[in-house]
């Protein structure tokens, strides 16, 4: 049984696949600046989720150019859809090895990589990690509505799945 937040993380994931379905690789790559292309926030998401979960916390690097293409702060790219998507799966079934395994108690535990450790302890990762999907999500709505999509889908969907219960 995963963690609650692990749920939550995992939730926010199937959302962001739902947001994301029916756009073509074609539309995938188009920008409407400031904003960036629908294929770049795939691989964003990918990126901190390989970094937060794979790097950190397995000390691997299963996608070593990653950062470097879409990573915070990188300048502006259009990567290929297909390929974004192809990582995304890849970092976020060995991100779940690890994810699979937490406890309330590890949350409060600092991860760390190439000697350093991280500022926020992995609870506050995790949060992070859901919050940013659902920033993008929002982002990723909008431009799917400039490209002119119409019948997106509601959020949130549905919650059987990860509802509270004390």
């Amino acid at each position: 049984m995963f963690h609650p937040l692990v749920t939550q993380l995992k939730f926010a994931r199937s959302e962001f696949e739902r947001c994301m379905q029916g756009v073509s690789s074609e539309e995938a790559l188009r920008r409407f600046l400031p904003m960036n292309c629908l294929s770049w926030i795939v691989g964003h998401l990918a990126s901190q989720e390989h970094y937060l979960w794979v790097q950190r916390a397995q000390g691997k690097d299963i996608a070593p150019d990653l950062q470097n293409l879409v990573g915070f702060g990188q300048p502006a790219s259009t990567p290929e859809w297909d390929e974004m998507w192809t990582l995304w799966h890849k970092i976020t079934d060995e991100a779940d090895f690890f994810l699979s395994s937490l406890s309330t108690e590890m949350l409060g535990k600092h991860l760390s990589w190439q000697g350093l450790e991280a500022r926020e302890d992995i609870g506050t990762s995790l949060l992070r990690n859901i919050f940013h999907y659902w920033f993008h999500m929002g982002e990723a709505h909008a431009i799917r509505q400039m490209l002119g999509h119409k019948n997106l889908p509601g959020f949130v969907g549905n919650m059987q799945t990860v509802r509270y219960s004390a």
